[in-house]
């Protein structure tokens, strides 16, 4: 495991990087899903390899987690791991960093039972760290990392989705 002191040098090289290189740090990343068996999806994206599936009750096998633990587990990775980037970057020790996500959702809103939303209805977040700074200190680091983290800005801001189709006129293989 890094070192606090590792981690504050490797986000303030990546930084110095990305301020005088704007274009570094301009990416897209493109994850691969494809049904194989029902709704069991293999999902890849550079070296990981990942499975999704829904339960038996929904017609899945259960043969890995369903898209939403990996939505949930995005979100409390993502604050988890800022707030240790954070707390080396601002000086503030932390320690035992834990993320607990609550969402609360309806099944039927999945099942086109009219008037029911598909997504959640309301995400909490519970952190949980051992640190002897003064709160003030910690508040600070949480409130930072939170207004830095890319997945808190994913669940709060909305994003344009588009959608490409490509519909294959064979039974071939399609990309």
């Amino acid at each position: 495991m890094g070192s606090m002191d590792d981690i504050r040098a490797a986000c303030e090289r990546t930084a110095g990087a990305l301020t005088a290189r704007q274009a570094l740090g301009q990416k897209t990343f493109v994850t691969r899903v494809l049904v194989r068996d029902g709704l069991t999806c293999d999902i890849e994206e550079g070296p990981w390899h990942l499975t999704a599936d829904l339960p038996r009750q929904l017609g899945g096998q259960a043969a890995g987690p369903t898209p939403g633990t990996f939505g949930r587990a995005a979100l409390g990775s993502c604050l988890a791991i800022c707030y240790v980037m954070w707390a080396a970057r601002l000086g503030v020790p932390l320690t035992n960093v834990a993320v607990e996500v609550h969402a609360d959702a309806d099944t039927r809103g999945l099942l086109g039972i009219e008037g029911v939303p598909a997504g959640y209805t309301d995400v909490r977040y519970v952190v949980s760290l051992t640190s002897p700074a003064p709160p003030e200190d910690i508040i600070r680091v949480l409130d930072t990392a939170e207004a830095h983290s890319p997945y808190m800005d994913v669940f709060k801001r909305p994003h344009e989705l588009r959608r490409i189709v490509r519909i294959a006129t064979t039974e071939e293989e399609t990309p």
